[in-house]
């Protein structure tokens, strides 16, 4: 949803930095998943920080795959690759999360940050299980860019308890929306 929102905005400066840094896309993935660990890491000691290497690593989690596009290195791998590692990314993160509740005694915090891991995993899931079977999945209100722009306002702004109801109730939200879309696209002849 996010996604093809800011796809204009951001893709024409991400173009021409792809077009004259031409670096492996999958090396670019794994540099992304790096900073993206770090950033886990690092939030349950300075949410700020934290929360800026969010952004560093979702800056080359969108990179890569202008690079690939752009400088026509696409593969099946590597889009490969670049899904896995989001899950990894995605779990990371979250942990990281519930680690920070944990120093911070936020029980609330948390229950909600594991939540909101078990409904990132599913939506990813639910589109895979889909697709597998043939059909599109591409509807709901949290995809992985809308997860990471808040999670980084969570971290930078402090409001990570917040955010977390947020995140916890439209993964979910979205897991349902997909699961509808799919019952009502395949009980049509």
């Amino acid at each position: 949803m996010l996604e093809q929102h800011f796809r204009s905005i951001i893709d024409r400066p991400l173009t021409s930095l792809a077009k004259t840094v031409n670096i492996n896309p999958d090396t670019i993935t794994i540099i992304g998943f790096i900073v993206t660990v770090i950033a886990a890491l690092k939030i349950p000691d300075n949410l700020f920080l934290g929360g800026v290497l969010i952004l560093i690593g979702g800056f080359f989690d969108m990179f890569d795959g202008i690079s690939a596009r752009v400088n026509n290195r696409r593969t099946k791998f590597g889009a490969f690759l670049d899904s896995v590692l989001d899950r990894y990314s995605d779990s990371f993160l979250l942990l990281g999360f519930a680690c920070y509740f944990i120093k911070a005694d936020s029980m609330t915090g948390l229950w909600l940050s594991l939540g909101t891991l078990v409904g990132a995993l599913l939506t990813s899931y639910v589109r895979a299980r889909a697709e597998g079977l043939g059909e599109e999945c591409k509807v709901g209100l949290m995809e992985r860019p809308e997860r990471v722009v808040l999670m980084v306002f969570g971290a930078i702004t402090g409001l990570a308890v917040f955010i977390m109801w947020i995140l916890f109730i439209l993964t979910h939200v979205t897991v349902i929306q997909r699961i509808y879309h799919v019952w009502k696209v395949m009980k049509q002849p």
